[in-house]
């Protein structure tokens, strides 16, 4: 099966188109056969962190230019020769009728190629910014209306569950900025699975039984984790985005053992819940930010400071959840699982703990948004025929799991 994943939920626009074959278990296998990501970070730099209007007129930019090279890496294209084929564009005007520069790119394109082979187009539906996840959805509305392909609609979450799992064969695993195709199979583990979702909007633990059942164990009350990084990096004037930037620098601090003359609070560590809350720590950073001269040296303290304790609580909270629910397997996805320090923390501690849960972890270069994950998850779903209908498809902002 060949099924076209799109992705707009925030500032990154992605187009994979992958062949899968075999349900989810070790007959499972699947090849990217184009794929293309395009990052808006730099853009929204200016803002110290996302904009949706901006990220919306850049998604609508993209999209065609990103699905013409996947479409292109996959030999998918050919041109249209059928005298008729404007007559299959009438529905596009309604489509996209609040998607004027997207309608304006996208018509050329379905006239000048063929329906490509395709089975399914599987799009974000949630969650994220909403006026970006509309451009996607109304540009997968639009493919499925004029190529007559079915849609399926993905949670993003369960996007950054499922790509962790897999395997990608080392020999083809390179930086999916650079649209290299790869190819890989689902790895061995076992259920329950816990998942430790942490990204610039969300920091939960999901547990999951079974494939595609998913219970939601703990989640922030307040900032997400990546959205308390972006926040002290901006308090420290470091730039967008802020994981990398803070990271980088904590790194520094370790390798020459500096360490700062104060701690901030573990927050909610031991509350005896599995929730999180990173506001707390935003305003710790600004009191020691607004009574001291941010040297160079002390940003390195804070920074190192910051993420230690971060990690902490991501840490402490993710054993305890495996030690209560006898998770076999620890799943970290989204934005932030890309953090070095959090990762070998992770893994030391679950080992030290013998807790007997296997830890998976996707490529840092995978962690953030892309659409291989929407692809592959939109594969499981379109393998049951739980397509969606167009005409009820709508961007949810807050979609749940």
């Amino acid at each position: 099966m060949r099924v076209l994943g799109i992705e707009t939920s925030c500032d990154e626009t992605a187009v994979c188109l992958i062949e899968a074959d075999g349900a989810f278990g070790a007959d499972f296998k699947y090849k990217v056969l184009g794929n293309g990501l395009l990052s808006q970070a730099a853009l929204h730099a200016q803002y110290g962190g996302v904009f949706p209007n901006l990220a919306k007129r850049e998604h609508a930019k993209n999209l065609v230019p990103l699905l013409h090279k996947a479409l292109e890496e996959a030999g998918a294209l050919q041109p249209n020769t059928e005298a008729a084929a404007g007559a299959a564009l009438v529905p596009l005007k309604a489509i996209l009728e609040r998607e004027p520069e997207l309608f304006a790119l996208i018509v050329p394109f379905l006239l000048k190629f063929q329906k490509p082979d395709i089975d399914a187009i599987a799009v974000t539906a949630g969650p994220g910014l909403e006026p970006a996840l509309w451009v996607g959805i109304n540009f997968a509305k639009a493919l499925s209306a004029v190529w007559g392909i079915p849609l399926v609609a993905v949670n993003h979450m369960e996007g950054h569950i499922i790509l962790p799992m897999m395997h990608i064969c080392p020999e083809q695993h390179t930086n999916v900025l650079q649209n290299v195709s790869a190819s890989g199979s689902l790895s061995v583990f076992d259920f329950p699975v816990l998942a430790l979702l942490i990204s610039g909007g969300h920091t939960e633990l999901v547990l999951s039984k079974q494939f595609g059942m998913y219970q939601l164990v703990g989640e922030t009350r307040d900032d997400a984790a990546g959205e308390a990084f972006d926040k002290v990096a901006r308090l420290m004037e470091l730039g967008y985005p802020g994981g990398p930037l803070i990271s980088a620098l904590a790194a520094e601090a370790r390798e020459e053992n500096i360490k700062g003359d104060f701690s901030f609070t573990r927050p909610m560590l031991h509350d005896g819940t599995f929730d999180f809350s990173f506001s707390g720590l935003k305003t710790a950073v600004r009191n020691i930010v607004t009574k001291r001269e941010m040297t160079g040296e002390l940003k390195k303290q804070v920074a190192r400071e910051f993420e230690e304790c971060v990690a902490d609580v991501l840490v402490a909270k993710t054993l305890r959840a495996v030690e209560e629910h006898d998770a076999r397997t620890v799943v970290v996805g989204g934005g932030v699982s890309a953090n070095t320090y959090i990762r070998e923390r992770l893994a030391e501690t679950l080992e030290k703990a013998d807790a007997s849960a296997e830890l998976l972890t996707p490529p840092p270069e995978l962690a953030t948004d892309n659409a291989l994950m929407i692809a592959l998850a939109g594969y499981f779903h379109a393998l049951k025929e739980d397509f969606a209908d167009p005409a009820g498809l709508a961007a949810k902002g807050n979609l749940r799991l």
